[in-house]
């Protein structure tokens, strides 16, 4: 069994309730040709069909279950800037050249974001405003840190240092110690986002197919359960669900779970504003306000293939902790999702065979860049290799061993880390 299988469909989730149904995409019944395939229909999947159908290619994009059934369709909806790794780190451990083309292509991913919605009359709800609150006051000191790197070094004046009172005032929880405000990040809801991608890339011309589980891959020679699909060029953009289309893939990218809960309308909301959230926690806790006074939080992990029993339960317990007079609210959405992790927490970019490409393990920090990766993979389709380079140089090595090792390795480090948030280490 595989993430794709383990745990069904979006069930319960507070997307799913708000978000127009994206329209009829049938399975791909027989064989198929195209200049380029697509496997997976998520940001990065449709990000790339739409770049491709643009600039003239014929796309065909196959989805083994439906449009933003991963990640993409489950995540908590923050557009956060910079990449996964603060620049301060990027510039010990690549240089400043190299973290400034960063921090670039970076601040270029949230404003494709921005544009995609814009010009294609997409529904996401965008508001501004992502507050990294740390949980105890030894965390205060690196983002304030960071803080200041950004407003000197990278000229960046939308970010701010939060003082204890002010991240207690803004998270209205006593629970932080400080903090850093990112006014020119955002959060959107990330399903009518996706599906507004669909509905785009399907006018300028990508034939989209939900329901077709490629189950085989030679070269750029899909196979399915109907048929056949030969292209003259793929792109595997299945993040954490794919990893048996390909070897190196499946040693990079790793799968997790991560869960989300809506609660019933709040008459005293804990939150005034529009702000979405996120902690220091190694295993990181997301909030934000959402629409009808309901508070979304997203918190804890687990590491094997299925969700557990009670998601609610425990997704609960993180959101007390912050919120202790939350404990008696109802929750009215409960659901877990699947994403794609690396070992080094830097997106694994690749040219794995001739013809065929391959972008994803956004390690949590993907909405952004996982919509700009479709269209940097498309770039490098069409010839462009610049920013696909870049990406690409980022190290993410294997976790050697096989899947049955990399099973068991993966949980082990999680509860250890995990483990070390609990006691506040």
């Amino acid at each position: 069994m595989t993430p794709l299988h383990a745990n069904g469909p979006v069930a319960g989730s507070w997307y799913e309730a708000t978000a127009e149904a994206p329209g009829s995409y049938p399975p791909l019944d027989g064989d198929a040709t195209a200049d380029v395939a697509v496997v997976g229909a998520g940001f990065t999947g449709l990000s790339a069909a739409l770049a491709l159908a643009e600039a003239g290619a014929d796309v065909v994009v196959v989805e083994a279950r439906k449009v933003g059934f991963g990640a993409s369709g489950r995540n908590g909806g923050q557009v956060g800037s910079g990449q996964r790794h603060d620049q301060i780190s990027l510039e010990a451990d690549h240089g400043k050249a190299t973290a400034r083309a960063l921090w670039d292509l970076a601040e270029a991913a949230k404003g494709e974001v921005r544009r995609l919605i814009a010009e294609h009359g997409i529904d996401a709800g965008w508001r501004n405003g992502v507050a990294n609150v740390a949980r105890r006051e030894k965390g205060v000191a690196p983002l304030h840190a960071l803080a200041d790197h950004m407003r000197r070094a990278y000229g960046y004046k939308a970010v701010e240092p939060l003082d204890r009172r002010a991240a207690r005032a803004l998270a209205g929880s006593d629970d932080v110690a400080g903090g850093l405000l990112d006014r020119d990040a955002g959060h959107i809801h990330p399903l009518r986002f996706v599906h507004g991608l669909a509905r785009a890339a399907r006018a300028q011309g990508a034939r989209l197919h939900e329901g077709t589980e490629v189950t085989g891959r030679e070269g750029t020679t899909l196979r399915t359960a109907t048929g056949t699909i030969r292209a003259r060029k793929v792109l595997l953009a299945t993040n954490g669900y794919g990893g048996g289309l390909d070897a190196s893939v499946a040693a990079r990218v790793l799968p997790i779970n991560s869960f989300v809960i809506v609660t019933e309308p709040l008459p005293e909301p804990p939150i005034a504003g529009e702000m979405a959230f996120a902690d220091d926690r190694f295993v990181v806790n997301y909030w934000r306000m959402v629409e009808g006074n309901r508070l979304l939080f997203g918190g804890g992990e687990s590491y094997g293939l299925r969700f557990p029993r009670d998601i609610a339960a425990k997704v609960r317990r993180p959101m007390t902790d912050l919120y202790p007079a939350l404990a008696g609210a109802r929750i009215e959405h409960a659901w877990g999702g699947t994403l794609g992790i690396t070992w080094s927490r830097n997106p694994y970019f690749a040219k794995l065979d001739d013809g065929v490409w391959s972008a994803g393990g956004y390690s949590g920090h993907g909405v952004a860049l996982a919509t700009l990766g479709g269209r940097i993979a498309a770039e490098a389709m069409l010839g462009d290799t610049a920013r696909f380079e870049l990406m690409a140089g980022l190290p993410v090595p294997p976790v050697r061993g096989g899947p049955w090792v990399r099973r068991a390795l993966v949980p082990l480090a999680m509860h250890f880390y995990a483990t070390r948030d609990r006691l506040g280490l």
